[in-house]
């Protein structure tokens, strides 16, 4: 990618459904436009656990990676409650909620513009009618052998019939 200001915003929207990928919840991207010298685009993700954090790290490095764009710093590498990485015009921070509440980093980028990042979903498929399965009945025939060898058991119940499963689809 070249360094340009819609690469940019292509990073920090890689960067924020990367985090969503891994439950990061508020995920928020803002465009700094002119208010930093740092970076054009800013990627805010709130986990809830020291797992969750180096989680959400991990993929938001590795699916960048994948697209040919690496992090030219990486900040709180030790830390279990904050870390950025650094996109060169893209700064993604990820960090757990007792740090949002302490810094209140949110309200740094309070005056800057919200960047919509979520896939819209797709408009929901007509519903189409069920099909019930009607459960299969035990047969009651037996082969004059085994009834003979063996003592008589009881037939088993049948197995209650299922709702079917409907299948919604992934957001990518």
């Amino acid at each position: 990618m070249t360094n340009s200001k819609s690469s940019f915003k292509a990073i920090a929207l890689a960067a924020a459904r990367a985090g969503d990928s891994k439950k990061a919840s508020p995920v928020t991207v803002y465009d700094l436009a002119g208010t930093s010298p740092l970076a054009d685009y800013a990627v805010l993700m709130v986990v809830e656990s020291a797992p969750q954090l180096d989680a959400a790290e991990e993929e938001v490095l590795v699916r960048l990676k994948q697209e040919g764009v690496y992090c030219l710093h990486k900040d709180g590498m030790r830390s279990r409650n904050w870390k950025v990485l650094d996109y060169g015009g893209t700064l993604v921070h990820i960090y757990d909620q007792k740090a949002a509440e302490f810094y209140a980093i949110d309200k740094i980028y309070d005056k800057c513009k919200q960047v919509p990042w979520e896939d819209k979903p797709a408009a929901p498929a007509p519903k189409k009618a069920a099909v019930k399965k009607e459960a299969k009945k035990p047969s009651a025939k037996k082969t004059p052998k085994k009834a003979a060898s063996k003592k008589a058991k009881p037939a088993k119940k049948a197995a209650p019939a299922r709702k079917p499963v409907k299948k919604t689809a992934k957001k990518k």
